[in-house]
């Protein structure tokens, strides 16, 4: 995948601690734990609007529809 340089401006303390990080080889540099980090928030904002939307489904309706059509085995009706 491509990829392109950006400048990001950081508070004082927060480039301290990244640095930090590097140095005890968590991260190899500052990009990949900058990189790493964003990806993370990313996938995590993916998750929780994924709970949303679901949570605003109706588990009654979704198991009405995932039933509708399917036919049931013969010993359920026993």
């Amino acid at each position: 995948m491509p990829e392109a340089k950006i400048a990001i401006t950081m508070d004082d303390s927060l480039i301290r601690k990244l640095d930090l990080l590097v140095r005890e080889k968590i991260f190899p540099n500052r990009s990949k734990a900058i990189q790493e980090a964003v990806q993370e928030k990313i996938n995590k904002l993916d998750r929780s609007r994924l709970a949303r939307e679901c949570a605003k489904l109706d588990p009654e309706f979704e198991q009405m529809m995932a039933e509708e059509g399917l036919p049931y085995p013969a010993a359920w009706s026993e």
